[in-house]
């Protein structure tokens, strides 16, 4: 599968600055699946879960309060006010 950029940021700094082949966040219109190609767009983000799938089989899991979702042509931002990885929380 194809990857693409993702980086995920809240005010304490990089939560996670890497390649993935899928996010899954909500967003405010409901549930949204990013993949590499994905037309540019922004979305305010819900509280919940952001799953960030590495590969087919390797997914990291972060919990977020709210926040906005960036997609542009060469990578995908989470600006989040909190977040932490869910065996974290």
């Amino acid at each position: 599968m194809k990857k693409y950029h993702l980086r995920i940021t809240t005010p304490a700094g990089n939560i996670f600055d890497g390649d993935a082949v899928r996010l899954s966040v909500r967003g405010v219109m409901g549930d949204l699946a990013i993949m590499a190609g994905h037309i540019p767009f922004v979305t305010a983000l819900e509280d919940g879960e952001i799953k960030i799938y590495l590969s087919d089989i390797e997914i990291k899991k972060i919990t977020c309060s709210g926040g906005v979702l960036t997609v542009s042509k060469d990578m995908v931002q989470v600006l989040a006010s909190t977040a932490s990885y869910s065996q974290d929380v």
